[in-house]
């Protein structure tokens, strides 16, 4: 039986394009990883160029909206279901962009070192999470 909290959290997940490929089982399994964070409005999520965040990776927006910002220019707007810092889950760079919070926002947060075992025990999630890579990339060639 899942909690209703992890209800809340696979309802979330099922939205994200990169875990398409998973079954409620399996949503269930990593909405039990996932954490709550709350930032209110204003603040900084993640920071362009920094290190360090492999904590707190990746992100799925629960409520609110965020702007995503590189070079100093805004370049997407998120919401509810959008998620953000896939690139922290696997690889240690410094962050590609801002994250910002436009609104309060609620957010599931996941680190790599949760998310990696998830994903050898699922590789259903390989596919998508490589064309969510490639597709990020190409993004940031253009742009």
């Amino acid at each position: 039986m899942i909690t209703g909290l992890v209800a809340v959290e696979v309802e979330a997940l099922s939205r994200v394009p990169l875990l398409e490929g998973l079954d409620r089982p399996e949503l269930e399994a990593l909405a039990r990883e996932l954490r709550e964070h709350t930032f209110p409005e204003g603040a900084a999520i993640t920071t362009e160029g920094r290190r360090g965040a492999r904590v707190l990776g990746f992100f799925i927006i629960a409520e609110g909206r965020a702007s995503v910002i590189a070079g100093g220019e805004t370049k997407a707007t998120l919401g509810a279901g959008d998620y953000f810092g896939e690139i922290a889950l696997m690889y240690d760079v410094p962050r590609t962009a801002t994250v910002r919070a436009d609104t309060d926002l609620r957010c599931f947060a996941l680190s790599a070192w949760e998310f990696r075992p998830f994903v050898e025990a699922n590789p259903k999630v390989v596919w998508p999470l490589l064309e969510c890579m490639a597709r990020r990339l190409a993004e940031l060639a253009q742009g």
